[in-house]
């Protein structure tokens, strides 16, 4: 199984989140984002919401993949919300959203930002590891299948 290589805390993986809409996922995102990495929370919630006005992020399968470019950061970080319910995310396949990868890069890494997008969405479009996500029994297994740290345990 591939693990993603973009830093994520174990804080930053939550298992059951609560959201009515995609304005409550990015708050929960931003929130998150800031207790966990060294980013204030009005700044990611109004990058993500920026990059959203662009098209959605809704990726297809059930997925999306907010993502920003920010000041305060020297690499890529990610937060990961398996979501008690799915909600609509505006997504190209109109699928409501059960899982959503928030990653948050540096202003100025471009190129950092687009492989690390591209390697989420690779991981993200496997079945077997979509099913394992949405299976997984709490925070921890979830924050090994994204990280593959072994002292947590998976489902």
């Amino acid at each position: 199984m591939e693990y993603l290589s973009v830093r994520i805390d174990p804080a930053a993986v939550m298992a059951s989140g609560m959201a009515l809409s995609k304005k409550q996922v990015f708050e929960t995102l931003a929130e998150k984002a800031a207790e966990c990495y060294p980013l204030d929370a009005e700044e990611v919630l109004e990058a993500l919401h920026e990059r959203e006005s662009l098209g959605s992020t809704g990726f297809g399968g059930a997925v999306a993949i907010p993502h920003a470019r920010l000041n305060g950061l020297d690499r890529s970080v990610g937060l990961f919300i398996r979501l008690a319910e799915p909600i609509g995310f505006d997504a190209h396949d109109g699928q409501d959203v059960d899982l959503v990868f928030g990653l948050l890069s540096p202003q100025h890494g471009s190129a950092d930002h687009l492989k690390a997008l591209a390697e989420i969405s690779r991981y993200l479009r496997d079945e077997s590891t979509l099913t394992k996500l949405r299976g997984a029994a709490s925070e921890d297994a979830l924050y090994a299948l994204l990280t593959g740290h072994k002292d947590q345990q998976a489902a």
